[in-house]
């Protein structure tokens, strides 16, 4: 298969497997999406989702959030992981949208990164499932697939979202990062992994990656 056709089967196979891609964190609007995918940050979306709605609550806008100190924020938010760090950028981010966005979440990825504990990811995360705007958001199963697959060298994130900006078409940025996220997650864990549930990577994977799974699974046979 030539690039372009492993590309063309993985979009048409993603495709039949999730024709309706689900937003892995629950919210509302941009605020309430912006703080979870801050949340998210080496956490799972689960344990988000559970305390999410405890926070949102008390303070489900920038309005209330700074009403709250950052140690009250903390305490809600300590199951997550990372509370003190999330706490402060919570409370300094709804500080700033408050003073410079009249308390509205800017759509811009370069105006996002500018604020507290908001990365690269997270921006690209809000701008393209609360304003639909063309993003690329590389997590950890997006980074490990793009490897497996062949697309990317596996280097760094960064590398991983422009492979996979220049190899996919922009229209169908938005709904393929969740499409790949879902997928390895159900067919490509990190652990666990079966290559015979796997059809995207056993149809077109680097043949390195599916080499040492063979040879791992007869060592493991012996």
């Amino acid at each position: 298969m030539t690039k372009a056709e492993k590309v063309e089967f993985t979009i048409k196979t993603l495709d039949n497997l999730y024709p309706e891609i689900p937003i892995p964190l629950d919210h509302k609007d941009p605020y309430t999406l912006l703080i979870a995918v801050l949340l998210s940050a080496q956490s799972t979306d689960v344990k988000v989702n559970q305390i999410t709605p405890i926070l949102f609550r008390v303070a489900d806008n920038p309005f209330d959030m700074v009403k709250l100190t950052v140690e009250e924020i903390r305490e809600i938010i300590r199951p997550v992981g990372l509370s003190p760090m999330k706490a402060k950028g919570i409370h300094g981010l709804s500080h700033i949208l408050i003073e410079k966005y009249k308390g509205e979440v800017p759509q811009e990825i370069e105006l996002l990164e500018e604020l507290p504990a908001v990365g690269h990811k997270t921006a690209s995360v809000v701008v393209s499932q609360a304003f639909g705007i063309p993003a690329f958001p590389v997590d950890t199963h997006i980074h490990r697939l793009m490897y497996r697959w062949g697309f990317s060298n596996g280097k760094n994130v960064v590398q991983t979202e422009k492979d996979a900006k220049r190899l996919f078409p922009k229209e169908i940025w938005n709904r393929l990062h969740l499409q790949i996220i879902w997928y390895g997650r159900e067919y490509s864990p990190a652990r666990g992994w079966n290559l015979e549930k796997d059809i995207i990577t056993k149809t077109i994977g680097r043949k390195s990656v599916i080499n040492t799974y063979l040879k791992t699974k007869k060592t493991a046979k012996k």
